[in-house]
């Protein structure tokens, strides 16, 4: 048994751990919107995402292959579930839309995750909706029709791509409930590892599939789309990624998707900074 100082300081290194990984969900990821804007001006979006998740899959990978861990075939078919919900449609869908629509817009817009979460587990009979819940899925919804409508009556050429966005909200949505029922791996960060492979592998072959292969030239990738590639592959994937994971294995769903409310005012701010300084 521990000692009482010893139980003492494992949990203020647990509640170290804690707040560090909710500040990388919190921040890192609301910076990845303004990123992505960034490396989908010269690099297709579906390499966009799948060179990222593959840098930092293969990296977390390899250090926990060396550390002996050890996968079943079980465990990459449910990889490989959630991989398409997080990455090939969550993921693909979102760099393909902020070509053009503005990052802050889209983070917006999956701050709808919340919703989406909210309504598979209470139709899944997980929980009942209450009335503060209940108008918490109002307001939300009132967010998004204001936006859409804004686009609507602007003749906006962006509504499709808000409309994606939304797809891929709901998607990541049906990833994170499954995440808690899928027969993953045990190890967060494994689990984080292969279902970053095994999502890279679909958007490169997604990329090439829909010809983005042939708007692919290494020469013309601008210096700023390329640091941004890198800075989503490093601190979006795997760092971000994997506290992510972390954080799944330990607090609900609800909560964890709180990020979404922190993620657009991270982006509008970067945005705002990037204004005044231009």
């Amino acid at each position: 048994m521990l000692s009482n100082g010893n139980s003492k300081r494992a949990e203020s290194d647990n509640l170290l751990l804690t707040v560090f990984a909710f500040a990388c969900i919190y921040l890192i990821w609301g910076s990845t919107y303004l990123a992505i804007r960034y490396a989908v001006e010269t690099i297709p979006p579906l390499f966009v995402a799948g060179f990222r998740h593959l840098i930092a899959g293969g990296f977390l990978f390899g250090w926990c292959w060396w550390r002996g861990l050890r996968p079943t075939r079980q465990q990459w078919l449910a990889s490989i579930v959630l991989a398409v919900l997080f990455f090939l449609i969550g993921h693909g869908t979102l760099h393909w839309a902020q070509q053009t629509l503005p990052s802050g817009v889209a983070a917006l817009l999956i701050a709808t995750e919340p919703i989406f979460i909210a309504i598979i587990v209470s139709a899944s009979h997980r929980s009942r909706i209450t009335p503060l819940l209940l108008s918490g899925l109002l307001l939300g919804l009132l967010g998004v029709g204001f936006i859409i409508g804004a686009e609507v009556r602007t003749g906006s050429s962006d509504l499709l791509r808000s409309l994606t966005v939304l797809i891929s909200a709901a998607s990541w949505s049906i990833g994170v409930i499954y995440s808690r029922t899928g027969k993953l791996h045990p190890d967060p960060r494994m689990s984080a590892a292969m279902s970053l492979v095994a999502g890279s592998m679909m958007l490169l072959i997604a990329g090439v599939v829909t010809g983005e292969g042939a708007q692919l030239y290494p020469s013309l990738v601008s210096l700023r789309s390329f640091l941004s590639l890198i800075y989503l592959a490093v601190a979006g994937s795997l760092v971000a990624y994997s506290a992510y994971f972390w954080l799944l294995s330990r607090f609900p769903p609800t909560l964890i998707a709180t990020h979404t409310y922190v993620n657009p005012l991270v982006a509008v701010f970067l945005v705002g900074r990037l204004a005044e300084k231009s």
